[in-house]
């Protein structure tokens, strides 16, 4: 008999989405993906494992937030394309906002569940933080009560400019030799560009797994590597 793993057409889809519920009251506490490691893993562990589409890497829930997801059980669906994963939801909350699940809003009504737990959220770093807050009011789009809002409704140029904006501030800080200030406008730089990082699709851990990749790395190999990159590039396009 097949196990759950080769159950499933990973030809038809590198990422199946995964229903993650309460096992006791079958609330649905959040939706999310799994490739093949990750289910495997899911498995071996009996502790959830997905794959972030934004962050483009698998990780364990809970891995950052101490909210571990174990698992009870875990069923598929007649298509052999979708998974419903019954867990114990460790520290009470499954969403990053620190509610217990992350379908929280009534759109009929425009309802809002205020029910947070403030702890579940306390040990996310501060840019998933402000990465999160930005997407909310992206989402929300309501420029008139949020500057982040009007900013983002104002277009990818008004963006960049404060971007390059900031980057002078912060620039003319260092000059000058004004510690507080060059913290300060250090703070600006960072927020501005997770604005930007935002509007573009790209979540932080992205900046992160990148600096990762050049632990270790000369900064002339990794200009010369790059160059080696685009040189390829230019040649297939010519080709």
């Amino acid at each position: 008999m097949k196990n759950l793993v080769e159950k499933i057409d990973w030809e038809k889809s590198e990422l199946i989405p995964v229903i993650a519920q309460d096992f006791e009251t079958n609330e649905v506490l959040m939706l999310a993906y799994m490739n093949s490691e990750a289910l495997q893993l899911t498995i071996e562990k009996k502790t959830a494992h997905y794959f972030s589409r934004s962050r483009q890497k698998m990780w364990q829930k809970g891995e950052s937030s101490g909210n571990f997801q174990i698992v009870k059980e875990i069923l598929i669906d007649c298509d052999n394309d979708t998974l419903i994963v019954k867990v114990e939801q460790v520290g009470g909350a499954a969403c990053h906002t620190g509610r217990k699940s992350c379908f929280f809003t009534n759109l009929l009504t425009n309802k809002t569940d205020e029910d947070i737990n403030l702890d579940a959220t306390s040990n996310y770093s501060i840019t998933d933080k402000l990465y999160h807050t930005i997407m909310e009011r992206k989402l929300a789009n309501d420029p008139s009560s949020s500057y982040v809002a009007s900013l983002l409704d104002k277009g990818e140029n008004s963006i960049l400019k404060k971007v390059v904006e900031e980057a002078g501030e912060f620039c003319f800080a260092v000059k000058d030799k004004d510690e507080k200030e060059i913290i300060y406008e250090a703070a600006d730089l960072a927020f501005h560009v997770l604005v930007a990082l935002v509007d573009s699709g790209i979540n932080p851990d992205r900046i992160k797994q990148e600096l990762e990749r050049r632990e270790g790395v000369s900064g002339i190999d990794e200009k010369n590597s790059r160059k080696n990159d685009d040189a390829k590039r230019a040649k297939t396009e010519t080709d």
